[in-house]
């Protein structure tokens, strides 16, 4: 197998899960994986390893692996992080961003607006993409990569947000808010804006998931 089709493989498989298409809470079976996207059982097991490092599966058994459930505690403290870390790197990339660079992050918002097709797999990307191109300015590796890490544990989450709560809408006036506030130098602004935008989404999820919960029992 190719490097791109070992890329296009996980591709897939993240995006099953991030739409629900493979069973949660239950180990997923390699030999099933294997007809389902009909490759050998190898291929199957390294992404699935993979996909453990980053997060999105967890340990089922003595060797197996499982899609966990979404989580209120988990979901919660994802954006607790978040919110804290990320107006911190924003307010170091703030006197580093240029017209350009502002403008590329215009980009990613217009190509969300202008795709209604959008996979939850492309717009995690673009959503990711936009918050990115300005956090690197801030020439903060390390912090920037712990937000990347806590942006690939969320993406469950972020898809669930648009699918069940229908929460595009509000979440791209909150990114337009965010990018006029950076244009007029105003780095508090900004920085407000930022943490509530993650906040106000992260309260709505955790609401939504602890209703679940509630229900289901």
């Amino acid at each position: 197998m190719t490097k791109q089709q070992a890329q296009m493989l996980y591709n897939q498989i993240k995006l099953d899960i991030r739409e629900n298409k493979l069973p949660i809470a239950q180990a997923l079976k390699q030999e099933a994986l294997s007809k389902r996207y009909n490759i050998s059982r190898i291929p199957i097991r390294d992404v699935l390893q993979r996909l453990k490092n980053e997060g999105w599966l967890t340990s089922c058994g003595k060797c197996g692996v499982m899609i966990p459930e979404l989580n209120a505690t988990e979901a919660e403290d994802l954006y607790l992080m978040r919110k804290y870390l990320e107006p911190l790197i924003l307010q170091y990339a703030i006197p580093n961003l240029n017209q350009q660079t502002i403008g590329k992050a215009r980009d990613y918002l217009q190509a969300i607006d202008s795709q209604e097709q959008l996979s939850i797999e492309e717009h995690g990307e673009l959503n990711w993409q936009f918050h990115a191109c300005l956090y690197e300015q801030a020439n903060r590796p390390t912090l920037f990569n712990t937000i990347a890490s806590l942006h690939q544990l969320c993406g469950r989450y972020i898809g669930y947000h648009n699918q069940q709560l229908n929460y595009l809408k509000t979440s791209q006036q909150d990114h337009y808010n965010i990018l006029k506030a950076i244009e007029n130098q105003d780095t508090e602004h900004a920085k407000s804006l930022l943490e509530a935008h993650i906040s106000d989404a992260g309260k709505t999820l955790v609401a939504f998931l602890l209703a679940e919960s509630t229900n289901e029992n």
